[in-house]
């Protein structure tokens, strides 16, 4: 049986029918709400691609429910634009020519986002970073997070 939960988005309250709480976060953002920036990519939490921000922490959308996230605060890569720090990481993406095919770049961006919102800068947020390229822009990478 589905049932109604509220999930706060990037700022805005979302009221979406689910057809169990359990189904991982993911899905509801990219197939209920529309917000198709967050990526599938493994599935089993491995490679990043699926990353957002659950109360300014990187968390991997692909495992975390639906009912996990119901009170709590999912910032995605479509509401970096309105986050200081989604705002620098983003220019730093863009001066460094960072994405090639651009697949696992949101989640990249989240998961610096979300190390620049523990504090960290520069090298410290590679340390934080443990998402997969299979591009192997690794170097641009690097050099856009350096700069933050």
């Amino acid at each position: 049986m589905a049932s109604s939960v509220t999930l706060n988005i990037n700022g805005v309250s979302h009221t979406v029918s689910v057809p169990d709480t359990g189904m991982p976060l993911l899905w509801a953002i990219r197939d209920i709400v529309g917000l198709t920036g967050t990526k599938y990519g493994c599935g089993v939490e491995i490679c990043g691609a699926c990353t957002v921000l659950v109360n300014g922490h990187p968390e991997k959308s692909c495992d975390m429910d639906v009912g996990s996230a119901v009170g709590k605060t999912i910032l995605t890569v479509e509401g970096l634009a309105n986050d200081p720090d989604g705002q620098k990481a983003q220019a730093a993406w863009i001066a460094n020519q960072v994405p090639q095919c651009g697949y696992c770049q949101s989640g990249m961006l989240m998961s610096a986002v979300g190390a620049m919102k523990a504090g960290h800068h520069g090298s410290s947020i590679l340390g934080e970073m443990n998402n997969v390229c299979v591009c192997g822009t690794y170097q641009r990478i690097s050099k856009a997070v350096l700069s933050l």
